[in-house]
């Protein structure tokens, strides 16, 4: 499976039960050696300080943040992990298209 790839948008608040879904499900896919691609977006770049997910990034996902989410939402790009790419929709697009799998959480 080491070919197929999941991508994963979220937009929701740090506090929606769907932050830790997204985390239980590109665990998931990483163990079967699924490559996974997070967009966070909207409400969602607050959770790019989340240790939970700088964890998924030290697991090998390969996480972009909006940088416009960012502004919108005050979260300091400043403090964004280096490994982190800020990005805007066009990386979001290139996610959705040369993925196998993408599922959003909105």
């Amino acid at each position: 499976m080491a070919d197929l790839k999941l991508g994963l948008l979220l937009s929701t608040p740090p506090s929606h039960p769907s932050v830790e879904t997204v985390v239980h499900l590109a665990q998931a896919a990483l163990s079967r050696g699924v490559e996974v691609y997070l967009y966070l977006i909207d409400e969602g770049v607050k959770t790019v300080v989340d240790q939970r997910y700088l964890d998924l990034i030290d697991a090998g996902v390969k996480m972009s943040v909006c940088a416009y989410g960012c502004q919108q939402h005050g979260v300091l790009t400043t403090t964004v992990d280096s490994r982190v790419s800020l990005s805007g929709l066009v990386v979001l697009s290139g996610i959705i298209e040369g993925c196998d799998r993408f599922l959003a959480f909105t």
